[in-house]
């Protein structure tokens, strides 16, 4: 949490500090958006469409960046740590549907986390040149799991100049690939007759193939909408939000676009999908003398290490704050004397991404980090169409101050194309909606246990305040 300062807000609680300029929100949101996706799923998504796997990543960019407007509209109109779920109760005001929007992004980080570690497991095994198949891989990210929430127990102080260190390793790893590919291409071994190939599954067209792996290519782009969580912490927020934000997107764009392209040019789509590690494999192709390849698993495990403890850390006080709200069962809310950290919620929200990986890794005809990754982008769009609607319903909520606006006919484009992401017919995996109603029964299971149990202890329980869920 951040560091507060002797100021106070109307509630005599203390404010949280303003420490964060334009570069540190930039290294922030750059860092936030880089990580699994990209490092573990550009051969899922060369899969689905050929060697065109560029075009998904720019599709997801151009899909992102729509949203993106919706939430600066709302950031700096609203600047307080929150997002969608204070988005979505200014909007509507029915506090169930706060409660499932905030449930399903505490589900998304679990998800995302879950991905992390399936391909931390993968890049170690790898790394390490060890041949545990499918069962040693498993245990492998189960353990780090387990590591991931012993960290979250013993407290983790996460710091911008923390993030700007991780955002730089991240970083690295994809220069490196991108510097090996430009290095291939000019010695003339890149196959570009690839990178303008569209080869599709047999029992798909070109359109529903580009859709299908766009669900997948999005959860590499998603993490823009966490910086918002940031705006109290920002120096004028409602200045330095827009351009900001729109620039960190932008260059993360660029980079998926030029690494899928490299990828695709030196490896062939059969041998990139069929990889856990593609981005090794691109290396590998690329400077075959160089031991870059050596490398390369052990950035990529620091980067998704980072996004697993991240989204845990951000799972973990989501169910905290709504257990403390009494709008999930109280036992979820219980601190450790001596840690001071959420441990119940820790060990709840670590039980449920063991669950996650088990159950996907026993599916033999899933791959698993697209089954996560895809669940993962599902929620999320299912939360940016809601968010991209009250930015519209909003509009009508006047204040003096003067703040960003989205251009016109945006947020309904937004909306649209989210929503048309998450539904079937957009070509996404049965696994996917399979792992998200899984979810959303949970959530629904523990709503209703804490209804009857505070009704039973004439316990009357307020209404989710989105404002006080990660104090």
């Amino acid at each position: 949490m951040a560091e507060a300062t002797t100021s106070t807000t109307g509630e005599d609680q203390p404010a949280l500090k303003r420490v964060m300029g334009p570069r540190l929100l930039l290294l922030f949101i750059v860092g936030d958006i880089l990580g699994t996706g990209i490092y573990a799923l550009v051969g899922q998504v060369a899969e689905e469409v050929g060697g065109a796997a560029w075009v998904p990543f720019l599709v997801a960019f151009a899909v992102a960046m729509i949203t993106a407007f919706s939430y600066l509209e709302l950031v700096t109109k609203y600047p307080q740590a929150a997002g969608a779920a204070l988005y979505t109760h200014k909007a509507f005001g029915v506090h169930f549907l706060t409660f499932m929007v905030t449930f399903v992004v505490m589900s998304s980080g679990i998800t995302s986390a879950s991905t992390a570690s399936r391909a931390f497991a993968a890049n170690l095994n790898e790394g390490f040149g060890l041949d545990l198949g499918n069962g040693g891989i498993v245990l492998i990210a189960l353990g780090f799991m387990l590591l991931v929430a012993a960290v979250n127990f013993r407290g983790v102080g996460e710091s911008v100049k923390v993030n700007v260190v991780l955002t730089l390793v991240e970083l690295s790893g994809l220069l490196l690939v991108l510097l090996v590919g430009l290095y291939a291409i000019a010695g003339g071994d890149a196959d570009w007759s690839r990178v303008v190939a569209f080869d599709t599954p047999e029992d798909k067209g070109v359109f529903l193939a580009v859709t299908s792996a766009t669900s997948l290519a999005f959860f590499a782009m998603v993490g823009f909408e966490d910086s918002v969580n940031m705006a109290e912490e920002c120096h004028e927020p409602r200045r330095i939000f827009p351009k900001i934000m729109i620039t960190g997107l932008t260059i993360t764009g660029v980079i998926y676009v030029l690494v899928a392209v490299c990828a695709v040019a030196l490896v062939p789509v059969g041998p990139l999908a069929a990889s856990e590690t593609p981005l090794v494999e691109v290396v590998r192709a690329g400077a075959p003398g160089i031991p870059a390849d050596v490398v390369l698993p052990f950035i990529s495990m620091f980067a998704v290490a980072n996004s697993a403890l991240i989204n845990m850390l951000m799972a973990s006080r989501l169910l905290y704050g709504m257990a403390r709200q009494s709008v999930l069962p109280k036992p979820l809310a219980r601190v450790h004397p001596f840690r001071r950290t959420p441990w119940v919620s820790i060990v709840f929200t670590t039980l449920i991404s063991f669950a996650l990986i088990t159950y996907v890794s026993l599916d033999t005809d899933s791959d698993v980090v697209s089954a996560l990754g895809g669940t993962t982008s599902l929620l999320l769009l299912a939360v940016f169409s809601i968010v991209n609607v009250a930015v519209l319903v909003l509009r009508r909520d006047r204040i003096a101050e003067h703040h960003f606006r989205a251009p016109p006919g945006l947020p309904v484009v937004g909306a649209v194309a989210s929503l048309y992401l998450v539904l079937p017919f957009s070509g996404r995996d049965a696994i996917q909606y399979e792992l998200a109603g899984l979810l959303l029964v949970l959530g629904l299971v523990l709503y209703g246990i804490t209804l009857l149990l505070n009704r039973r202890l004439g316990v009357r329980a307020a209404p989710l305040d989105p404002a006080k869920l990660e104090e």
